[in-house]
């Protein structure tokens, strides 16, 4: 469908560039011109009426009518009448008039009534940054099923979106909407969100297409994969065959085995080179050593800013942090970044560009630990293909629990006795140095306390220039480790076995979920405990009984409201105004299909 210049202007104003997305503009009320014989008062309504007598006081006018379509009298008043409406009232004139109506004991008045024409219609009212006639012409001229569906949206989804801005029998009820047209709004929400997203995939071709299989590697593994680890790597092998470059993020949840999915890819590329990027020195360290153990056949080289200049042509898979950025970059086939949250897009980008030729692009796999809503995830689907781990290839055994002032002394001998054990205990304190607005502790306040009592108690924090080195003495040697949220990604320490949370309503309930998966990673029996100055948290008790990260994720959205996705400020405050990510699953699965 063509627009005229004048129209184009019109949804520049409105920021709108398709009839679906008018459609989306819902009007705000309706005017309902329709005759009825039944009063209705506290509501706008039509009187066909004969004007009785005027009496103009010195800031109101006073009409008397008599309305025929309820057969008595009924006062009309204007306050600071204009000129011009003086002369809608004569009296012995019949027309029709519509206000407000109010009755208080048997006496009804019409407030601010006016002469009206267009009998019998429902006209709906918009707010938008035009003017209220120009916006109803716009709608009235472009909104038609015809240009609907030639959008691309379903029939009756457009009979409903028109049902809700060409109201016939009665006027919708704004606050309440039936079901059906609920359903449309969100429909066309995701329609048009998707289609978007959809468009800004981009189909390169790629330097290989391997189709070595890894189910013998896996069989050589003193573990058995999980059927989704399994499903993850078959997506990736099928991904590899094609002659088009892969684009896939795998999802998994903290401590779901993500590190074998890696080393499978690596190994399926065997003949080509792999290029994996992690956020942390260390994480790039267990990432290396797990590969020389699992991948005995390939080259491998760790780089880090700390790696000597050698001749990365020479290996088969290199691992490093975003020293590799910095590096003379041999041709890969396979880019995988780890964490992906962690770094930039540009950063991202840039390792790509890296290894690149020409219009070829190498394979590239992005790993997350952080859980997205199941929803979510289907979402992305529309630019990028997904993988979700959501079971892990052991149980773990953490018992989780909402602690106050009252427990400390309880808490304080639990401690001791994990480190009687040989075990390793976590305090994650919000802040590092005192502030006069937060009523917890800060690391420099709290420290003493636990260094006079503890003998191998350890401190970093985010702006800690040493955080890594500290991690890695804290451990071998270490009991006790004081830190902010710096530890919420990847460290694996398998000692740990308890984590204290202080200030943990605070926190977004993902973020409570990554540091409550940094133990029992090893199988010991673990503990999370919340403390909190609230008297009741209702998000962290549902935190308490949810095991399962994307169920959290699906818990921290329905507590905080879904954020923009495609634009990534995913904050709280919705990107959709209709849809509800924790809630309409079964909405984003009908959009893929009809996409499809």
């Amino acid at each position: 469908m063509k627009l005229s210049k004048e129209q184009e202007q019109k949804f520049q104003k409105l920021g709108i560039g398709s009839c679906s997305e008018l459609a989306l503009f819902t009007p705000s009320s309706y005017e309902d011109l329709r005759l009825f014989d039944k009063l209705h008062p506290h509501t706008m309504q039509l009187i066909d009426a004969t004007v009785e007598s005027v009496y103009k006081a010195p800031n109101s006018l006073q009409v008397t009518f008599f309305a025929h379509n309820f057969g008595h009298s009924i006062t009309g008043v204007l306050f600071r009448p204009k000129p011009y409406m003086l002369h809608q009232f004569r009296v012995g004139e019949r027309d029709c008039y519509y206000g407000m109506i109010e009755c208080k004991s048997g006496q009804c008045t019409i407030n601010m009534p006016k002469k009206v024409t267009n009998i019998g219609a429902i006209t709906p009212k918009y707010k938008s940054p035009l003017r209220s006639d120009v916006m109803l012409r716009l709608i009235q001229t472009l909104l038609t099923k015809e240009n609907l569906l030639e959008e691309g949206l379903k029939e009756e989804v457009a009979e409903a979106l028109l049902a809700l801005h060409f109201p016939t029998l009665k006027a919708p009820e704004l606050k309440n909407l039936d079901p059906k047209t609920l359903h449309a709004l969100k429909y066309t929400e995701l329609f048009l969100y998707m289609k978007q997203l959809a468009k800004t995939r981009r189909y390169f071709q790629t330097h290989s297409s391997p189709t070595r299989c890894y189910k013998e590697w896996a069989q050589s593994l003193p573990f058995v994969l999980s059927d989704e680890q399994s499903k993850s790597i078959d997506d990736i092998k099928a991904d590899f065959a094609k002659d088009v470059a892969a684009r896939r993020m795998i999802v998994g949840d903290v401590g779901s085995g993500k590190t074998m999915v890696i080393l499978a890819s690596a190994f399926m590329m065997h003949q080509e080179r792999s290029i994996l990027m992690a956020p942390t020195t260390i994480l790039a360290n267990q990432l290396f050593e797990e590969a020389k153990k699992y991948l005995p056949s390939l080259k491998i080289a760790l780089v880090t800013n700390k790696t000597k200049a050698i001749d990365l042509s020479a290996y088969d898979f290199l691992i490093g942090t975003h020293a590799l950025l910095y590096r003379e970059l041999p041709k890969a086939s396979l880019v995988m970044v780890d964490e992906q949250h962690r770094f930039g897009t540009a950063q991202r980008n840039l390792l790509e560009k890296l290894v690149s030729s020409g219009e070829k692009k190498p394979h590239f796999l992005q790993f997350s630990a952080t859980p997205i809503p199941r929803t979510q995830a289907m979402i992305e689907t529309a630019h990028i293909d997904v993988s979700l781990i959501t079971t892990t290839p052991f149980k773990k055994d953490i018992t989780s629990q909402v602690i106050r002032k009252n427990d400390f002394k309880e808490l304080l001998e639990h401690i001791k006795n994990e480190i009687t054990q040989g075990n390793q205990v976590l305090l994650v304190y919000p802040l590092v140095e005192q502030s006069e607005v937060l009523e917890y502790q800060s690391i420099e306040e709290a420290r003493g306390f636990w260094e006079k009592r503890f003998e191998r108690v350890y401190v970093t924090h985010g702006k800690d220039k040493e955080k890594e080195e500290i991690l890695q003495e804290f451990s071998h040697k270490g009991d006790i480790l004081i830190a902010t949220t710096v530890v919420e990604v990847g460290i694996s320490l398998p000692r740990l076995s308890t984590v204290v949370i202080v200030g943990a309503e605070r926190l977004g309930l993902s973020t409570l979920h990554q540091l409550r998966g940094r133990v029992s990673r090893t199988g010991l029996k673990g503990y999370c405990f919340l403390y909190t100055n609230q008297n009741a948290s209702q998000r962290l008790d549902m935190f308490i009984q949810t095991k399962s990260g994307f169920d959290i994720a699906n818990l921290d959205l329905k507590f905080r409201k879904s954020g923009d996705l495609l634009k990534g400020h995913n904050q709280s405050g919705s990107e959709f105004e209709w849809v509800d990510l924790a809630e309409d699953e079964e909405i984003v699965k009908e959009v893929k299909m009809d996409l499809k």
